[in-house]
């Protein structure tokens, strides 16, 4: 009796995993890339500048298994593995483990909602990429360059949510990072229109206040707008950071002219200046011109890149030259 108990609890068990499988889809994406990267007036030691010229490798595989359930509402699960780039650590075997991971669940009436275990982004963040690109990643930590883009508060176990479609071409977004300690939680919104052809406009403010309490109690505001003409688009940002102590300031003003030659090559050229919000330092400026070719899913690409006064002062070690070349791979 009993062995005919496991036979059907047995049966049924496969039943349920075989409509679950049936309900759902699993797909996997892609990228992958090998770059040469080449530093000029390199003054620093680190990582990032061990030597002035070497090869590098980028890859990672997204795994994303989702589903509609019977109520409507779609489901979605993603993970994501990129070797090196998760710095949270298995607590038992200290290795690297999944790097950026969601699930996200939504429908067309109630918008979509997100959790992020790792790897989210305040509503803020999620826009405020200069118009050039973050020229000046390129050169952090270099020549005793930190220009990090300031932004409102992310972090692991956050919540996103984006509104159901009210206006068209109006999407509008809001983060909520829960408090830790004396903290404050964390609020962002943000909006980004596109309702008029060749024009995309968005606004994005967030908070970031301090685990210490009010020592650093600051606020982000992101507003960027780009049109595209014919085979020209124009590109303008503006980013502030206000916060309560005035040495963690930072404004970052930037533009870029793109000109898409053809379906497969387009170049470009861009600006990027810092403020530090310090008496008395220099703006730091970046500046980059690019070209790429795609087909299919490879692309190649170049970039020459220069930075002056990176570390907000006007001496030669504080300027650096770059150039890049890459190819790339998406599947």
């Amino acid at each position: 009796m009993n062995n005919f108990k496991k036979i059907g609890m047995t049966a049924l068990a496969a039943s349920l995993v075989s409509t679950s499988v049936f309900a759902g889809e699993l797909a996997v994406t892609g990228s992958a890339g090998i770059y040469w990267e080449n530093y000029k007036a390199d003054t620093t030691a680190g990582a990032a500048s061990a030597g002035t010229k070497y090869f590098s490798m980028g890859n990672d595989i997204t795994f994303t298994g989702s589903g509609e359930l019977d109520n409507g509402l779609n489901v979605a699960v993603s993970f994501q593995l990129d070797q090196g780039d998760n710095t949270d650590q298995d607590t038992v075997t200290g290795d690297n483990v999944w790097d950026n991971h969601s699930v996200t669940i939504s429908s067309d009436a109630m918008g979509k909602f997100v959790f992020a275990g790792h790897g989210g982004s305040s509503a803020q963040a999620g826009i405020n990429t200069t118009a050039a690109g973050d020229v000046w990643d390129l050169f952090d930590g270099r020549a005793g360059a930190d220009s990090k883009m300031k932004e409102s508060s992310s972090s692991n176990n956050m919540f996103t949510y984006t509104l159901p479609s009210m206006v068209d071409g109006l999407s509008v977004s809001a983060s909520y990072v829960p408090a830790a300690g004396n903290d404050e939680s964390d609020t962002s919104y943000a909006f980004t229109y596109t309702g008029v052809e060749g024009l995309t406009a968005s606004y994005g403010v967030g908070s970031n206040d301090d685990a210490s309490g009010s020592t650093s109690n600051a606020d982000a505001t992101t507003m960027s707008l780009a049109y595209a003409y014919g085979p020209v688009t124009v590109a303008y940002s503006d980013h502030e950071y206000d916060s309560n102590t005035a040495t963690e300031d930072l404004d970052v003003q930037s533009f870029k002219v793109s000109y898409t030659v053809s379906d497969a090559i387009s170049i470009s050229y861009g600006e990027e200046e810092v403020d530090s919000g310090t008496a008395n330092d220099q703006d730091a400026k970046y500046s980059k011109i690019s070209a790429s070719y795609t087909a299919g899913g490879m692309t190649v690409s170049g970039n020459i890149s220069e930075m002056e006064n990176g570390d907000y002062l006007t001496t030669a070690a504080s300027d650096e030259e770059y150039v890049g070349l890459s190819v790339s791979f998406a599947f």
